[in-house]
């Protein structure tokens, strides 16, 4: 993916440097990144996203358990 365009999700407000940044490219799919850690970078396919972002809206990922300090 070459110079992607970096944009930040909406809830993402006051200038803060905290954010998830999402870059999308026909030829590679889609780029995810933390705006603390921007060298930081994951790709994935549309389908693989879709994939995931529909198993957290049926509650099928769930987060992983804490562990006391």
């Amino acid at each position: 993916m070459t110079q992607p365009t970096w944009k930040r999700s909406s809830f993402c407000a006051g200038g803060g440097n905290n954010c998830v940044e999402v870059a999308v490219s026909d030829e590679d799919g889609i780029a995810i990144r933390d705006s603390v850690h921007p060298a930081r970078t994951i790709r994935v396919s549309r389908a693989a996203l879709t994939t995931f972002i529909a198993g957290v809206r049926k509650g099928e990922v769930n987060r992983p358990p804490v562990t006391p300090a």
